[in-house]
């Protein structure tokens, strides 16, 4: 989703999401996608290396890392992303 519309994100968040993107903290369904719809860069491809999740209390944490090409460069960028997803989103 991420690589091809960063807009299709939306149904990902809540209102009580928080997003911490470079030390910034953006709290909000709405003000995470308008900073990750305004990041620097038209295109990228993620090429996911890892994926673990551990459950916990009616949530799962997920943690993610790859790398990333950004507007078709061909050297990437190491990246790491962790999630806690509610029991709530699983059913979606």
């Amino acid at each position: 989703m991420f690589d091809a519309n960063r807009a299709d994100l939306a149904n990902l968040y809540q209102e009580e999401s928080v997003l911490t993107f470079d030390g910034q903290e953006i709290k909000g369904k709405e003000a995470i996608l308008a900073k990750l719809t305004s990041l620097p860069f038209q295109q990228c491809q993620h090429h996911i290396g890892t994926i673990n999740c551990l459950p916990s209390g009616g949530a799962v944490f997920v943690l993610v890392t790859g790398n990333v090409q950004l507007d078709g460069n061909q050297d990437t960028l190491d990246f790491s992303q962790n999630s806690k997803i509610h029991s709530k989103l699983l059913l979606l």
